[in-house]
């Protein structure tokens, strides 16, 4: 079928229309941000494109209230450049007095995708974790936790798990189903403790005062959008938790090496940030998507494509902060004045440069990995 996509937390194919997307799941349109958000490349940009309840965090922030910004992080495969449009958001909102809570999913990669607990933590740290900091994360109001292992304090363990089991009651088959199409007990024992990963930060145990819950935001990518409307769907059941509806924001992929999505498990489709200046070199020149022309003649003639041209996405969402140049490198591909060849390279120093800088960092910070971690 023409313009048949996927989008499933475990699952996304197809080419997505994002606009398809907004009505299905939902959503609004992000416009009209404070000032502030321009500080920050993938709010100027456009990256991040959607939300739900977002002027209650933008409430917060200009009145200078205490809000929380949640996520999680799947330990599989390394991270690459696609997870950095996460991570820019986190230490963004961190900058602007957020409480930060980031869920190790080790309980939920055991269940969905058969991978050992171990496993999961040796990645998370040496890999995930490790670049979370080195990209400029601060240990102060952060707050990492593995879902296996919430807290060494029994009140905020057993609150959380708890949780947990009190959702499920409100949570129905069909309504699963739902949003996840076919599932497994597994995957459904995971949702719910999604759920729970969202909604904690707001009980007494944590950040709420008892009495009324705290502005909780979830920064997703689109394909885990259905976990947040699952746990929304329950809490309001749950009559016991004055919780304070859940805000969320979607953003669009960064595209992989060969166009769709970045794919962890596809060496040839990202660009990790451990990677070498030689591997970058070969991975743009070898498979970076073009929105070129066939030959020179030609592109010098009729122009390129910088919307489908996966360089100058890297170049838009990540590596190219000067508005004005990014302008000038759209105009002259258009045009035909920059050749394929000539935006690859640029991209290519333009990502080196940024790797050398974290790499360095990524050392520093490596011997302290074990002090990021503590469970309130």
């Amino acid at each position: 079928m023409k313009n048949s996509f996927k989008v499933t937390p475990w699952e996304v194919s197809g080419e997505v229309n994002y606009e398809r997307l907004i009505k299905e799941f939902g959503l609004q349109l992000l416009k009209h941000l404070p000032g502030v958000f321009d500080k920050e490349i993938v709010f100027r940009r456009g990256l991040v494109f959607a939300h739900r309840d977002f002027a209650r965090i933008v409430e917060a922030i200009e009145k200078k209230k205490k809000f929380v910004v949640m996520t999680g992080l799947m330990p599989t495969g390394k991270f690459h450049i696609g997870h950095m449009s996460l991570v820019k958001q986190l230490i963004f909102y961190q900058s602007l007095g957020a409480k930060l809570y980031i869920s190790v999913a080790d309980l939920e990669t055991y269940n969905a995708r058969g991978q050992s607990l171990e496993e999961s933590r040796k990645i998370a740290l040496e890999d995930y974790i490790l670049n979370y900091f080195a990209l400029g994360l601060k240990k102060e109001n952060c707050e990492i936790y593995f879902q296996s292992e919430r807290s060494e304090d029994a009140k905020k363990s057993n609150s959380y798990y708890r949780l947990q089991n009190l959702l499920a009651r409100h949570g129905t088959f069909n309504e699963f189903k739902a949003v996840y199409g076919e599932i497994s007990p597994g995957k459904m024992v995971s949702a719910l403790l999604q759920a729970s990963d969202m909604l904690h930060p707001q009980l007494k145990e944590f950040e709420g005062n008892g009495k009324d819950g705290v502005p909780v935001l979830v920064p997703v990518g689109a394909d885990q959008d259905p976990h947040l409307r699952l746990a929304r769907g329950i809490a309001r059941r749950l009559k016991m938790y004055n919780f304070i509806p859940l805000s969320s924001t979607a953003h669009t992929f960064i595209p992989g090496l060969k166009g769709g999505k970045m794919s962890a498990s596809d060496e040839t489709s990202y660009i990790a940030l451990t990677d070498t200046p030689k591997e970058v070199e070969k991975k743009i020149k070898k498979y970076a998507f073009s929105g070129g022309r066939d030959t020179i003649e030609e592109h010098r003639e009729k122009g390129g494509n910088p919307d489908v041209d996966v360089s100058f996405q890297y170049l838009k969402y990540l590596f190219e902060e000067d508005d004005a140049k990014l302008a000038q490198i759209e105009k002259d591909y258009r045009s035909g004045k920059m050749l394929t060849s000539e935006l690859k390279d640029y991209t290519i120093k333009k990502i080196n440069g940024f790797l050398k800088e974290h790499q360095v960092r990524r050392a520093k910070v490596k011997k302290d990995v074990d002090k990021f971690l503590w469970g309130g």
